[in-house]
């Protein structure tokens, strides 16, 4: 299988290991449909973040084993292989043991789809979904903060499912013009798609990403998105989830920043986030972002009405992962900290954070980076790390 991780810098890692581990992972790799490039990558992030003792691996007879490492990531092995006192083969094959102890054969891998919505503009729906995203794929070796649990080193896509294209031009590209081939040719006229929609993502840059993470671009033809599902012969509510099948192999999780709409193209999203039938409780669902302040919580109370009744009519499991209180400022006075308390009380959905409003996420903006590139060791930034902390444990 091919990833996106091989579109970013690597170095190739040489090395020993034992035949019965190299054949344990060249089998479980692909069992689950993984790289195993990506999937010595995992052991290793693995390895340097347990704090626990691991038992020695028998590593008498190891032959040559070579994969690709990103960039970095192999000199900072063999440093943590140094300071442990262990050879860098035993470091290896210890990785490799705890990739295949995380990763079980006969378990399906199921890409997480997180779909962060809210009908009401301005909460910071974009600012949540490219936060989220950039946790997702952060190399954790390089968030040094202990309070920034590793969370990072997954393959994640971005979707901009706003017409408006926020997402698209915040990140420095531009949204893909009337007519040409985008998510919504794959939704609505998949038969008339010539390129898969995979090569319309695009990698976004960033050292502490390391390819990992991609973004498929906005389409100006969104905004027509209502009227043609209105005329769509099929089942509407499946068209995002049918056009997005085919890339769910290639990414870990998706996050889709959603329009700030209640139609039929809000529906199509909510149920791609819905709780399939192999997945357990907590994979997949809603991240919403709000304000503390009432018109928030009167456009959370028309979400809930609409998610209810795509849920009865459709017998759908659709989870909501948590809440996120937006630019949240407590000089605002009584009915900033009183909303807070309000959206706190609720106990679930639960608040994953609370993002407050300071400027470096205007200023990422303005420059069209990544937060996490440009401001990694600010209060948002770490706030990012919360919600993918929460909603990884969710």
């Amino acid at each position: 299988m091919s990833s996106p991780n091989s579109g970013g810098e690597r170095e190739k890692l040489v090395s020993k290991l034992p035949a019965h581990l190299q054949q344990a992972l060249k089998v479980r790799a692909a069992q689950l449909q993984i790289d195993m490039q990506d999937a010595v990558t995992n052991g290793i992030q693995a390895w340097r973040n347990c704090s626990d003792d691991l038992p020695t691996v028998n590593t008498a007879g190891a032959d040559s084993f070579g994969t690709y490492l990103p960039e970095g990531l192999y000199e900072d092995f063999k440093v943590d292989c140094r300071e442990r006192g262990v050879s860098y083969i035993q470091g290896l094959a210890q990785s490799v043991v705890l990739w295949l102890a995380d990763n079980p054969a006969g378990v399906q891998r199921t890409t997480r789809r997180i779909v962060v919505c809210n009908q009401k503009g301005g909460v910071g729906k974009t600012a949540v979904s490219a936060g989220l995203a950039q946790a997702f794929a952060e190399d954790p070796s390089v968030v040094g903060a202990a309070a920034d649990a590793a969370v990072g080193g997954l393959r994640v896509l971005l979707v901009d499912y706003d017409p408006q294209g926020h997402l698209t031009h915040q990140l420095g590209l531009t949204a893909i013009p009337a007519g040409e081939e985008s998510l919504i040719t794959h939704m609505l006229h998949r038969e008339q798609a010539k390129q898969p929609l995979l090569d319309l993502t695009v990698v976004i840059s960033g050292d502490r990403f390391g390819g990992r993470l991609r973004i498929l671009p906005a389409a100006f033809d969104a905004f027509l998105l209502d009227s043609g599902l209105t005329m769509f012969r099929g089942p509407r509510e499946a068209t995002l989830e049918r056009a997005l099948a085919p890339l769910e192999e290639h990414f870990d999780v998706i996050v889709v920043d959603s329009p700030p709409s209640l139609g039929l193209a809000m529906d199509a999203a909510l149920n791609y986030g819905r709780q399939r039938d192999d997945e357990k409780p907590g994979s997949s669902g809603l991240v919403i972002p709000v304000e503390a302040e009432d018109t928030s919580a009167q456009a959370y109370g028309m979400l809930i009405q609409q998610i209810d009744s795509l849920s009865r009519d459709y017998d759908l499991a659709i989870e909501q992962l948590g809440l996120v209180v937006n630019k949240f400022d407590s000089r605002r006075g009584y009915i900033a900290t009183s909303s807070l308390e309000k959206w706190k009380s609720l106990g679930s959905p639960p608040v994953l954070a609370v993002v407050p409003d300071v400027k470096e996420q205007r200023e990422a903006v303005r420059k069209q980076r990544p937060l996490l590139d440009y401001a990694p060791d600010c209060e948002q930034a770490h706030r990012m790390r919360q919600i993918a902390r929460g909603v990884k444990t969710a």
